[in-house]
């Protein structure tokens, strides 16, 4: 099992920055891959960004691309999602998740508001 833990969300006004974290605890050993998945209310969860655990690979959503940075820190277990040049449209609520021995984890969820 492994436990993702959330932090960084709030609210901000358009063009501002925010950063996530997410701290993984437990069987780290056998962590994969690490990412970011949002959803807005009324739509369906969509995939954001993710990083691989031993390698520096990195992954975005076109929506993203340019104005999001996806980060680790394998010594603390923790995934960063820095968030600049923020629209309203990337309002919804921000997921942690990680892939490990075969199976799917997901935080708690974290809320970004952008103000327009």
């Amino acid at each position: 099992q492994v436990q993702l833990v959330e932090s960084g969300g709030g609210l901000v006004q358009a063009g501002g920055s925010l950063r996530l974290s997410c701290a993984a605890s437990g069987r780290t050993d056998v962590i994969r891959g690490m990412g970011w998945f949002r959803q807005a209310p009324g739509k369906e969860r969509e995939f954001v960004s993710a990083i691989g655990w031993s390698s520096s690979s990195t992954e975005y959503a076109d929506s993203v691309k340019g104005r999001f940075t996806i980060s680790r820190d394998n010594a603390k277990n923790t995934v960063y999602l820095q968030m600049n040049s923020l629209k309203p449209e990337d309002t919804a609520v921000y997921y942690c998740m990680c892939t490990a021995a075969e199976h799917r984890y997901w935080g708690q969820g974290s809320q970004v508001t952008v103000a327009s």
